[in-house]
This record gives C-alpha cells, sequence and structure tokens, in this order.
C-alpha cells in the first residue's frame, strides 16, 4: 500500500513500521526493533532505515534522550489511513467502486459499532446518491470519440 502525505510515498514496510510507532505513541528504535524482528523477522538494520526515511519522509518525528531516539508520529493513523483508502479509490473506475466498498466489507473484521456506524452513513449517502455513477477513465475528449464505455462487473 503506498499513500501520499505532503507528496511523499510510504511503502508497505514503512506502513508496518508506522503501526508500531502509532500504537506505542512515543517509542524508542529498540523498541521498534524488538516488535518488528518478532512480528516480521527484520534485521535492526532494516527498521533503521525505514525509520529513517520515514523520518526525512514526515511521517515521524524523533528528539534524542540521552543516547536514544525517541520517535512519535507526525500524522495521525486515522488520518493517514483514510488517505491510504482514497488513494485506493481514487485509481479505480467509481462504476466499481460500491463493489469494492462492499466486498471490503465482506472480508474484514469491524466491530458491530462500526457496522452500526456504516449503515447511518450509508442511509445518509443514499439520499443524494444519484441513480448510477459514471465512468470517468477516459477523457471528455476521448468519451467523445468512443461509441460506447460500459465496464462489466468482473
Amino acid at each position: 500500500m503506498i499513500i501520499i502525505h505532503e507528496l511523499k510515498e510510504i511503502s508497505n514496510a514503512e506502513w508496518l513500521i508506522m503501526r508500531v510507532i502509532w500504537t506505542m505513541k512515543k517509542c524508542t528504535s529498540r523498541q521498534v526493533i524488538n516488535v518488528m524482528s518478532h512480528k516480521e523477522g527484520w534485521k535492526a538494520s532494516t527498521v533503521k532505515t525505514l525509520l529513517t526515511r520515514l523520518k526525512k519522509k514526515g511521517f515521524i518525528n524523533s528528539h534524542k534522550v540521552s543516547n536514544k531516539y525517541i520517535y512519535s508520529p507526525n500524522i495521525g493513523e486515522q488520518k493517514a489511513a483514510n488517505l491510504a483508502t482514497m488513494n485506493v479509490f481514487r485509481d479505480i473506475c467509481p462504476m466499481h467502486a460500491g463493489n469494492a466498498i462492499n466486498n471490503l466489507v465482506q472480508n474484514i473484521s469491524i466491530s458491530k459499532s462500526d457496522v452500526q456506524q456504516l449503515i447511518k452513513t450509508l442511509m445518509k449517502v443514499e439520499k443524494t446518491a444519484p441513480t448510477k455513477v459514471k465512468c470517468n477513465c477516459l477523457d471528455p475528449d476521448a468519451e467523445k470519440e468512443a461509441a460506447y464505455h460500459e465496464h462489466e462487473a468482473r
């Protein structure tokens, strides 16, 4: 998964490091190394490289205390999750977004309170939702030239 934050990309490996930092709020590189060596089998050098990249990209802050660096997130987890989700759906044809969301809800673990919130949101959105969403895969000029453009459900 790649997300954009202030025009910077984050890799899947960097995302895993961020999840540790978000969960711990503040942590040392040693703490992140311990988690990632047990969870993913990563070496200390890998984790330190990823921490350096995340700091350069502005995703985390660090400050030195004695001989240790303390890392903390510079972007909230929910904001990052929202950006990641929007980036995925930006690349999907709007005609397939509904099915993608439905598939997502069916295949991830969410709490009952999340389900209730989704129901409320869907009921609200339904009031103003169009009968059919338009494809935006072609630019307007190319669309004029195309005789017919219809996506098949896959």
